[in-house]
């Protein structure tokens, strides 16, 4: 399997619920992202796809989406009061924001919207909250 990768830096926002420690508070990381992209095939040039259209398609997706907003699960206690004070930097997400779903969510939604006229799939993405700590989630 030949697959291609680029990875992109934004600083986002988020808190766990139910989280035990300190995540259950509102914080932010400076997030590193990293796609892995597949195709069934290499283009006529001998690539899975061209790096910008990593850039352009998935990188520039969170530049747009993520980079300097706070994502809050729609189920949250805190939404509501959230709201009222910072809605225009809220980014209302359909799980909570650990790392682990944050990945799963690029794969699953993003990748597949954001690919869909290239020819290639987003197979995996590896979220950095830190550079001790990332979580990753792979296409089965």
């Amino acid at each position: 399997m030949i697959t291609a990768e680029r990875y992109h830096d934004i600083s986002c926002g988020h808190r766990v619920v139910g989280h035990e420690g300190k995540c259950r508070y509102l914080h932010g990381h400076n997030y590193r992202i990293h796609f892995i992209v597949q195709a069934d095939e290499l283009d006529n040039v001998g690539r899975v796809v061209d790096f910008s259209v990593i850039k352009e398609k998935l990188c520039m997706w969170l530049e747009d989406n993520f980079d300097h907003k706070f994502l809050i699960w729609n189920e949250d206690p805190l939404l509501a009061s959230l709201m009222e004070i910072a809605a225009d930097s809220l980014v209302l997400v359909p799980f909570n924001p650990t790392a682990e779903n944050i990945a799963k969510y690029l794969v699953e939604q993003i990748g597949p919207q954001q690919l869909a006229e290239h020819g290639c799939h987003l197979i995996k993405c590896k979220v950095e909250e830190t550079q001790k700590c990332a979580a990753s989630y792979t296409l089965a």
